[in-house]
């Protein structure tokens, strides 16, 4: 309420300046040197006035609240001129009716200049306007009525996620000395296929800086995107070794995505990286594997599988990967693989403390592409489905925890590791990792 309260007051004074710019026409053309504070104060609170905004160090969420800041501003400020414009046509019209029209003219100028700012900002600061919004915002640009209606989306969207990330910003300071994930062992994330964490792109999306902030030592798996789940094992046993050389550390606690499940199940059951691994929790891992890539395997053709993986396999040699294996990345995914798997892997040690997590989608559009498309192919085959895995074969280890929020599309493959940096209603990614690794403390973990 209270920040509604200050954006709503910020906007009024924002638009003030603005449409006082936007009639001073007839004023500068009478007193050039007004323009030596008119265009400085018009420029401090459409450019700099960011800086002011919020008390974050966020400066993305700075510049896209004050772009909503703007594009309120500007909604008003419009309104404004209209109305100043309407009254001088009655002194101007007609014997000088030049006056109106250039500062009619010079008022558009002023208004425009602060909607593109504002629109530039949200645009490409506001995470959570997604892809969808800022399409329909173009879309509906020239269209009367339907840009208004978006743009009024368009800045809800933007300030309801400054207030959450404000609030995220007050929730950890006022936690900072509890260091809820100051974990005994250092926290390993381990990424899932087809998807690297190390260079370029953060798989875990805001996850790990949480962690971080709430006292956790956060570490990659540093593997390839795409190899055999017994390779993939490999790498992570050497990345765990040198986690432990480089902090001392006795053990690591392992959160592990997808197929990084089963590769530290793995690890664990063929090499000798058990002694120090202190706990494993998989987050929708396809313990007994996908039906549905058994189907896709068996019936599509040789060639185009080919040409798939060798299509893949190029693109991630030169992000880095030194030998992807699409085809046996995949092949480790089924559900005959994964039963063989279960059949000859072992249960882990008694000294490691092993739980899953599993969340399920409601409906298509609840996924990001391509999980929206894949995820009513799964559905045909295994049911219930993140948009990629079943939610039957999510369960292992002592305990499980099946995620199924209240609203209306559930939360995705990709959601359930912030991959979209999406904020979902009655879901806070971050906050339940906290509540996670807050547990493996407790624990002694």
């Amino acid at each position: 309420y209270k920040m509604t309260a200050k954006f709503l007051t910020k906007s009024i004074l924002y638009s003030l300046v603005f449409s006082v710019t936007a009639g001073s026409f007839i004023l500068i053309r009478n007193q050039p040197i007004l323009l030596a504070a008119i265009i400085p104060a018009f420029l401090l609170f459409d450019l700099f006035a960011v800086f002011f905004s919020l008390k974050t160090d966020k400066r993305r969420i700075k510049v896209s609240y004050h772009g909503a800041i703007l594009l309120t501003a500007f909604c008003i400020s419009v309104v404004l001129s209209v109305i100043y414009h309407a009254v001088l046509a009655f002194y101007t019209i007609p014997h000088d009716y030049m006056s109106l029209v250039w500062s009619g003219l010079y008022a558009v100028l002023v208004n425009a200049l602060v909607f593109w700012t504002g629109i530039i900002c949200v645009y490409l600061c506001s995470n959570q306007l997604g892809l969808r919004l800022r399409v329909i915002g173009i879309v509906c640009s020239m269209i009367p009525i339907a840009n208004l209606i978006a743009l009024y989306f368009i800045i809800r969207t933007t300030v309801k996620e400054a207030e959450f990330e404000i609030g995220k910003d007050k929730q950890n300071e006022l936690r900072k000395d509890q260091r809820l994930c100051a974990t005994r062992y250092p926290i390993l994330l381990v990424h899932g296929v087809f998807f690297r964490d190390f260079k370029y792109f953060n798989y875990w999306g805001r996850i790990p800086k949480e962690l971080e902030v709430n006292g956790a030592s956060v570490y990659y798996g540093n593997h390839q995107s795409a190899r055999p789940v017994a390779d993939s094992a490999l790498e992570i046993a050497q990345r765990i070794k040198e986690i432990l050389k480089e902090t001392g550390a006795e053990k690591v606690n392992i959160i592990a995505h997808s197929k990084g499940g089963l590769d530290c199940r793995c690890a664990i059951a063929s090499t000798d990286i058990a002694p120090y691994v202190a706990s494993l929790t998989t987050v929708n891992t396809p313990h007994r594997g996908c039906l549905f890539a058994d189907y896709l395997l068996k019936h599509i053709s040789s060639s185009v599988k080919d040409k798939v993986a060798s299509t893949y396999n190029s693109a991630l040699k030169k992000l880095g990967d030194k030998d992807p294996d699409f085809l046996a990345a995949v092949n480790d995914l089924t559900a005959s693989s994964c039963k063989k798997f279960n059949e000859t892997t072992g249960a882990p040690p008694d000294h490691i403390f092993c739980q899953s997590v599993g969340s399920v989608l409601k409906k298509a559009s609840g996924g990001k592409f391509p999980l929206n498309f894949s995820y009513l192919l799964v559905k045909l085959f295994d049911g219930a489905n993140d948009g990629l895995v079943s939610a039957s074969s999510f369960e292992w280890g002592e305990k499980y925890t099946l995620l199924e929020p209240r609203h209306k599309e559930g939360i995705s493959h990709g959601d359930i590791i912030d991959l979209n940096r999406i904020n979902l209603p009655d879901f806070d990614v971050r906050e339940f990792y906290v509540t996670l690794v807050n547990d493996l403390k407790n624990r002694g973990y």
